[in-house]
This record gives C-alpha cells, structure tokens and sequence, in this order.
C-alpha cells in the first residue's frame, strides 16, 4: 500500500512538473527538432512583431528551410549580376565623354534603380538563412521603402526611354531631347516616384507589410479597409497602368514606322525594278530599322513580364479571392522583379557598341571584341537610338 501511495505522489508530482514546463518544453522541442509542418508562419517571431504581419499569412504552415536556403542563394545571384552589370553601366556611361548623351542619361537612371532595387536584397537573404522575419520591422520597412523608390522609377524612367525613342525615330529633325530637358525628365521622374514610397513608410496612407515567406516586404495588399483599397488602386494606376500605356503606345508607334518605312522603300524599288533600294552592306545586315523594331518589343515584353504578376497579385489581394495567394505563389512575381534587374543593363546597354568599345578599351581581361565599324554604324542611325540599333 505504501509502494503504492509512493507512486501515485510521484505520477501526480511529474504531472504537475510537466504541466508547469510545458511552455519551455515545446520550444526547447521546436528548437530541436526544427522546421516542422506543425509551425505555422510567424511561430518564431517576437510577439510585439505580430501586429505588423498580416493575419492572412499566419494560417498557413512554415516552409521547409532548405526552401529559404534555396530562396537566399537565387537572390545572391541576383545581387551579384545586377550589382556588377548595373554597376559597370553607371561607371561606363558617366565616365566616357562619348557616352554622355541625353538619352544616355535615361540609361543610367534605369541602371541605378535596377542597381538600387539590388542593394536591398541583403536583407531578403538574412531574412532566408534565419528563416523568418529576422530583421522585424525596420528591416521590413527599409527594404520595402528602397523597392518602392527603385521600382517605380525603373517604370517611369522606361516610359521616358520609350518617348526618347519614339520622338527620335518619328521626327529625326526636331525630335531629338537635349541633355536639359533628360534631365528635367529624370527630376520629374523622381518627384512623381517618391510619394509613393513616403506615404506607405510613415502610413499617412498605405502602408509596408512582410509578405510570402516574411522575408521580404511591399506594401499592404491584403487589409479590408475602404483606405487600404484606394491606395492599391491609385499606385496600381499610377506606378503600373500609366507607364505601361506610355511604353506601348511609344513603341508601338515606332513598330508602324518602321514597317510602313519598309513598305515604302519595297514599293519604290518595285516601281524601278530594282530588287533592293538599300546597299551591299545593308543587305548583308539587317536593317537598323528593323534592329529597332525587335528591340522595342523586346523592351516592352520585359516590362510586362517583370511588373504584371505582382500587379495581378496586389488586385486579387485587394478584391479578390486572396486564399490564391499562398506564400509561395507570391514569392514568384519577387523574383520575376529582381530578374527583370538583372537583365536590364545587358538589354539597354550591352546592345550599345559604344559601350562593348568603352568596355575593351577598360577592361581589356573580358576579351570583348568589338571593332570601330560598329560604332561608326551607329552613329548613322543618331545617338538618341544607339541604344536599341544593334543587336548583341
């Protein structure tokens, strides 16, 4: 009987140690045993960080880590080829005499917000390897404020290439910017950009939230407030719909040009019964004209294509079924941004000759082979459109 009574008091006492250290317990389990499918997002995030963090994300379960892992090693690839090709467009462009011209200056403006865009994702692969929200709140808003500025201005400065383009090759007489009138273009980019970058970071009207795997931040799509839903519908419009219109209409323009200036040229050399009215060495290469035409939907695709998903994304948050919006899905239009950064500076100014010579001529170890005939062909077609009239 004694034996007995022993054992119950111990079962009862172990009862009670149990119930009082269940709390360390488990998270000295969850340490130990890791990620598992029974954590949800945000289970190891301080609790005064949970009121910045979007209840919509917290119902669903923790990605496993080597899906963070794999996250912060494409984003260090990302951060290493855009830094150093938007970081060579800059040094290039504005240290050669030759390359500062006013549609040049766009260039460099795109190079350094897709170089800015970049500067950021340091904190996107802390957030990776430490599997969360790490870096909290300033971490989050700092990286959203910085994506804010770059990507809007990359659009708006897209735009302005495409006028650059579009009033270059449709009225080469007076159509040409001079450098005071880029530049006026490049402070109206930035005045009409940082707004919407200022209003969200002090929350006078948005504001920036984590999102996905809450390693990285934007602005807050998912809020069911009359407020929130004005807000995603001006920068929708502003940021997306208004510089997408500019672009395609701009290059659109410049495709009917160039195809109706073909059609012309086709019709005279019928007319006398010739075969071509352009010479040897324009046959044996193909048009700067139609070079021209390639690149601009070429340009127009990569905008669409890198600022459409996340656009999408916002309106379903916004007005639509947001259960469609599983953290891995929205980690897809992040990643469709930041490689948009990383082929920018090849699309815009590798293409340029000028730019492959300055390169020889600097860094002689790419072995770059470019000869002055290219450049020499470039100047015939204006400097204003260097930029898409040979291809790489």
């Amino acid at each position: 009987m004694s034996v007995l009574c022993n054992s119950l008091s111990n079962s009862v006492a172990m009862d009670t140690l149990n119930w009082t250290a269940a709390p360390l317990f488990q998270a000295r389990m969850l340490e130990a045993v890791g990620n598992t499918h029974s954590n949800n997002l945000g289970w190891n995030i301080p609790k005064e960080e949970l009121d910045h963090i979007p209840p919509h994300w917290l119902i669903y379960p923790e990605p496993e880590a080597s899906m963070h892992f794999l996250l912060g090693l494409i984003y260090i690839g990302f951060f290493l080829m855009a830094t150093i090709g938007n970081g060579l467009v800059i040094w290039i462009f504005s240290s050669a005499k030759t390359l500062r011209t006013a549609s040049n200056m766009f260039v460099v403006n795109l190079a350094f917000c897709d170089f800015s865009m970049m500067i950021k994702t340091p904190i996107f692969i802390y957030n990776s390897f430490y599997r969360g929200y790490a870096l909290g709140h300033l971490g989050c808003q700092i990286f959203a404020f910085i994506g804010s500025l770059s990507g809007i201005g990359a659009g708006m400065t897209n735009a302005c290439i495409a006028y650059d383009r579009y009033t270059t090759i449709t009225k080469p007489f007076d159509g040409k910017l001079t450098r005071t009138k880029a530049l006026v273009m490049i402070i109206g980019i930035w005045i009409y950009t940082i707004p919407w970058a200022v209003l969200p970071l002090l929350e006078i009207w948005g504001r920036f939230v984590p999102e996905g795997f809450l390693t990285s931040c934007s602005f807050d799509y998912l809020t069911d407030t009359f407020d929130n839903h004005t807000f995603v519908v001006v920068i929708f419009i502003c940021s997306y719909v208004i510089p997408m219109i500019m672009i395609i209409y701009f290059y659109s323009q410049i495709v009917s040009k160039v195809f109706s200036h073909e059609k012309a040229l086709r019709e005279q050399a019928k007319k006398m019964n010739v075969e071509s009215l352009r010479s040897n060495q324009a046959q044996a290469t193909q048009s700067a004209e139609l070079r021209i035409a390639k690149a601009a939907i070429a340009i127009c695709s990569l905008f669409v294509a890198s600022w459409t998903p996340y656009a999408v994304l916002a309106l379903i948050g916004t007005f639509g079924d947001q259960s469609l919006l599983t953290p891995g899905v929205t980690m897809v239009p992040a990643c469709a941004c930041k490689f948009v950064a990383c082929l920018d500076p090849y699309v815009y100014a590798i293409s340029h000759p000028r730019y492959r010579i300055e390169l020889q001529k600097r860094l002689p170890w790419l072995a770059i082979k470019e000869t002055v005939a290219s450049d020499t062909q470039s100047n015939a077609t204006g400097g204003a459109t260097q930029t898409a009239t040979t291809p790489t």
